[in-house]
């Protein structure tokens, strides 16, 4: 039974993730498909620069809703004794990352995603609210000053697992430092063509505009 029940959050936490939100968006209110445009990923950073603040904001909400929805999955599986609390953050890792891999590698759009960065956010914030939140401020900090939401993203994702060893945040289970530099290492991964950019001064800045690839 308890098995069963796992797998099923699994499964679920993959669906719920792989739900393609910009994708969803940019054809209903504005009929086009979204990876055409722009960098050509269905996330909410490629909403903001080809469909505006108000599109990116809807669909960046809705990503990190996913990840935070799918990563409470664990709560409920705990509450049904498929596991029990010393294994909770455990959990919420394992379920929380078939989240964020729905959203790279959605089921409901060929596989084409986006990088996940706002699905992770939502899937710190469902796990560690107090350190979730200093990341967010160190987002928008960073994008503030430099006008790189890659930068944000990447430097943001950094501060998780830094901010672990700090004794306010420390954490009981140390899997979630080892998770935060494994979080790190996946978005540098999925914003590789954006650090060549970066480094060849050729990244967009936040300025919105519709443009085709």
């Amino acid at each position: 039974m308890e098995i069963t029940l796992i797998i099923a959050g699994f499964i679920a936490s993959y669906l719920i993730g792989s739900l393609p939100t910009a994708l969803w968006y940019g054809q209903a209110f504005h009929g086009i498909d979204i990876r055409n445009y722009g960098s050509g990923n269905s996330g909410a950073t490629n909403t903001f620069r080809v469909l505006g603040k108000k599109a990116g904001s809807i669909v960046m909400a809705v990503d990190v809703f996913k990840g935070w929805t799918a990563t409470s999955i664990a709560a409920i599986l705990l509450h049904l004794h498929a596991f029990t609390e010393p294994n909770l953050i455990t959990y919420q890792l394992f379920i929380g990352i078939l989240a964020v891999v729905g959203h790279i590698f959605p089921i409901y759009a060929n596989f084409r995603g986006g990088k996940g960065v706002a699905t992770l956010l939502g899937m710190v914030l469902a796990i560690h609210v107090e350190a979730a939140l200093l990341c967010i401020a160190i987002f928008f900090l960073v994008v503030l000053l430099s006008k790189y939401v890659s930068l944000g993203s990447m430097i943001a994702a950094l501060a998780f697992p830094l901010l672990m060893f700090m004794p306010r945040f420390s954490p009981d289970d140390p899997i979630l430092i080892i998770f935060g530099f494994a979080m790190f290492a996946i978005v540098v991964l999925t914003h590789q063509k954006n650090i060549i950019r970066l480094i060849h001064g050729e990244e967009s800045r936040t300025n919105i505009r519709f443009r085709k690839k």
